[in-house]
């Protein structure tokens, strides 16, 4: 191409209409394509173009069932790999909903590494096999019905919850003498 330079990516993070993000971001990619910009635009491995709606995984425990809701981690924000130049910063100028760089003073400010890993950190963990977070809706003190495993039908109290293993220590009286037990989340329900 002419031999000119590599561009210069660095990660910005855009201001734009809350709840349209995921619409916006497509927005932001036909745009670049059309406007024939993809070199000054970061590719993921599939070759899209690097722009992010920041998401994670939850487990919710709903009516016993398990799903996996994705969650907007900064709502209202979408992160752009790109190198900022007066093409590209017309293109996401002119797209709506695009609010304004964030940045001081309106100058759009690449964002450091740091916090570029830890807002994608959230989206990587998803492509390992870690398992979700988990909303466990039950906490220490509350009384539980075990509804599944060898203690079915067994109640006691919570006395801690171990969020990152899903893991719920519960009291349980066994032959009459207090003994902890390490549940699994979805095997009890508060009573």
């Amino acid at each position: 191409d002419g031999g000119e330079p590599a561009p210069e990516l660095s990660w910005y993070v855009l201001k734009v209409q809350s709840s349209r993000e995921d619409r916006i971001a497509e927005a932001l990619q036909r745009r670049g394509k059309i406007e024939g910009l993809e070199r000054y635009f970061g590719e993921t491995a599939e070759g899209k173009p690097r722009i992010v709606v920041p998401k994670e995984k939850i487990t919710e425990i709903r009516n016993n069932k398990k799903r996996i809701v994705e969650r907007k981690t900064f709502p209202g924000y979408i992160m752009v790999q790109m190198e900022l130049n007066e093409k590209t910063w017309f293109v996401i100028r002119e797209t709506p909903g695009v609010g304004d760089f964030v940045g001081a003073h309106g100058t759009p400010s690449p964002m450091p590494e740091a916090d570029v890993d830890r807002m994608l950190s959230q989206e990587e963990e998803k492509a390992t096999a870690e398992a979700p977070k988990v909303r466990i809706d039950v906490e220490r003190g509350d009384r539980v019905k075990i509804k599944d495993g060898p203690f079915e039908n067994f109640e006691g109290t919570v006395e801690e919850v171990i969020e990152g293993r899903g893991l719920v220590k519960v009291m349980l009286i066994i032959f009459n003498r207090p003994t902890p037990v390490d549940l699994e989340y979805w095997q009890l329900e508060r009573l």
